[in-house]
């Protein structure tokens, strides 16, 4: 029986410098599949994309919960996180 796997949050930075945020059991894998227009409609057009954020944040549960909050923060407050100024809003 194979363990949950582990699910990370990342943040990508398009090329007109807005932020997307995801969650996904392989970064890289996700990224590619932005990179190459599967996926997320709001980044088809957008490149280049950078990742500028990723961390493991445990099961798809809590990386949901995660996600939710992260999505909700300010574009200031998303800048913060990226820059490690800022710890990640983990749900109680």
């Amino acid at each position: 029986m194979n363990p949950d796997p582990l699910w990370y949050l990342y943040l990508i930075r398009c090329a007109d410098g807005s932020l997307y945020t995801g969650i996904t059991t392989d970064v890289q894998r996700r990224l590619d599949e932005h990179r190459h227009n599967r996926g997320a409609r709001r980044l088809r057009g957008r490149g280049p994309l950078e990742l500028v954020y990723s961390l493991p944040v445990g099961d798809r549960s809590r990386a949901q919960r995660i996600e939710h909050r992260v999505k909700r923060l300010r574009r200031a407050a998303k800048e913060a996180l990226i820059a490690g100024r800022l710890s990640l809003p983990v749900p109680e």
